[in-house]
C-alpha cells in the first residue's frame, strides 16, 4: 500500500502564497509520476500539475505561470508552490501518485485531500 500525506493547506488572502507538500511512504519499487488535482466547490475534480521522475512538468492553463511543481526522488516529495492566489483557487487538493510496486504491477495513489481557501 502507498501512502499520500499532504501538508501546507490554510486559508491565505487573494494574491497571497501557499506551498504545498505531499510525501509517499510505504512499499513501492518506483514513482513515475507525481502530481496535484483540486476540486473546487460543486465542480470536478481537475488536474493542477504533474511532473515525472525526469523533471518533466505539466501544467493546467489556469495556474501556469502562478504555480510550480517540483520534486524530491530521494525523498519520495513533491511540492506545489502557489503564487499569486486567487478565490478561485479555492478547492480541496488531492496529491496523486503514480509508479510500479513490483515489475508488471502497477499503482495510483490518492491523498485524503488539503483545503486552500483564498479569501478576504
Amino acid at each position: 500500500q502507498v501512502v499520500l500525506v499532504e501538508s501546507g493547506g490554510g486559508l491565505v488572502q487573494p494574491g497571497g502564497s501557499l506551498r504545498l507538500s505531499c510525501a509517499a511512504s510505504g512499499r513501492f519499487f518506483s514513482i513515475n509520476t507525481m502530481g496535484w488535482y483540486r476540486q473546487g466547490p460543486g465542480k470536478q475534480r481537475e488536474l493542477v500539475a504533474t511532473i515525472t521522475r525526469d523533471g518533466f512538468t505539466n501544467y493546467a492553463v489556469s495556474v501556469k505561470g502562478r504555480f510550480t511543481i517540483s520534486g524530491d526522488n530521494a525523498k519520495n516529495t513533491v511540492f506545489l508552490q502557489m503564487n499569486s492566489l486567487e478565490p478561485e483557487d479555492t478547492a480541496a487538493y488531492y496529491c496523486n501518485a503514480d509508479g510500479v510496486i513490483i515489475v508488471g504491477t502497477r499503482f495510483t495513489s490518492w491523498g485524503q485531500g488539503i483545503q486552500v481557501i483564498v479569501s478576504s
